[in-house]
């Protein structure tokens, strides 16, 4: 007998189809990868690909926490872009450095986001949007419009081309770490459970007495941080800042987080969910990858943001036929 306080994993996943069906499917993406192509359950395959998805992981999960809110992060993008110019022009000093450097750096952005949307009751979608544009050009500023190498004289670089323990990148074990934090948050603590109240009902949270200004400003401090964290692999894992990467991350984050089965009205949402999200995406662009490879197919790269349109698109329909489903049953 579970009391109420027990996260029961069966009723959850009955409760989530396409949380359900998120997971199935990059099951059986993943067993179609294996079976038709040589290399792909490789060990160089696989480390390439959890290295390169944990920026895209780190920021999904932060901005799976915006979203259950009832908001939106559009800063995100930049703000990797932004950290990733700061990490390497601390990489002289090491990771001691450069690690609280970085992530410090994407917590201020998020300070600004929290400041005009709890302070100067500025929509998330106009507030963020304006910090989109002042960490892009500011990454342009700071960097003269060029990548900026790091110093590969110190330990800057390990934490994005070495592995921990010689088996798993180090990026994706922060990022694992980073998870396990937010599920716990999430899912055992009052923070968590305000969290999900804002986003069914931020007046109802309001007279309930929660401290709704506190979860909003947390969650936009953690989208920060977590742009942060992702500039910080970005800048270590392919050598150098880069002010115009990040362009349609914002929009990659996004997209894992509704495929995940995020409400975009807020109030539902799931940190294990968002992280498959986050890889089912990758996992595609992975199989056209070695699609290409064979000659099948050939698609460039810019495929790619039609390809996670088109992926948000659906489950935006699906989404709100769900939500219409459910109101009329009611």
């Amino acid at each position: 007998m579970l009391d109420d306080n027990t996260f029961d994993l069966r009723k959850y996943i009955r409760g989530n189809t396409q949380t359900t069906a998120v997971w199935l499917v990059l099951v059986l993406l993943i067993v179609f990868g294996v079976m038709r192509y040589d290399n792909f359950g490789g060990a160089y395959n696989i480390a390439s690909f959890l290295n390169y998805n944990a920026m895209f992981i780190a920021i999904s999960l932060g901005m799976c926490f915006v979203i259950m809110t009832g908001g939106i992060d559009l800063s995100v993008g930049s703000v990797a872009a932004f950290t990733s110019v700061i990490a390497a022009y601390l990489s002289p000093y090491g990771l001691a450095v450069a690690i609280p450097g970085a992530i410090a750096a994407g917590v201020a952005f998020g300070a600004l986001n929290a400041f005009f949307i709890i302070a100067m009751r500025i929509p998330p979608f106009i507030a963020t949007l304006a910090t989109m544009l002042g960490a892009k050009g500011g990454a342009l500023v700071i960097s003269g419009a060029e990548t900026i190498g790091v110093d590969w004289g110190s330990n800057f670089t390990k934490l994005g081309m070495e592995k921990a323990f010689g088996t798993v990148p180090w990026t994706i074990l922060i990022v694992a770490l980073l998870a396990v934090a937010l599920w716990i948050v999430l899912e055992k603590t009052s923070l968590g459970r305000t969290v999900l109240a804002i986003g069914g009902s931020e007046d109802a949270s309001t007279l309930m007495g929660l401290k709704v200004n506190r979860a909003k400003a947390f969650v936009y401090l953690l989208s920060g941080g977590c742009a942060g964290l992702a500039g910080l692999f970005l800048a270590s894992g392919f050598g150098a800042g880069q002010p115009l990467e990040g362009i349609g991350w914002e929009l990659s984050a996004i997209a894992a987080v509704v495929v995940g089965g995020t409400l975009l009205t807020g109030g539902l949402g799931s940190v294990p969910a968002t992280i498959a999200g986050a890889l089912l995406l990758g996992l595609v662009f992975n199989i056209l990858n070695f699609e290409n490879g064979r000659g099948t197919i050939s698609l460039s790269a810019y495929w790619q943001m039609v390809i996670r349109g088109g992926f948000l698109f659906v489950v935006i329909l699906f989404q709100t036929r769900i939500t219409a489903e459910k109101s009329n049953a009611s």
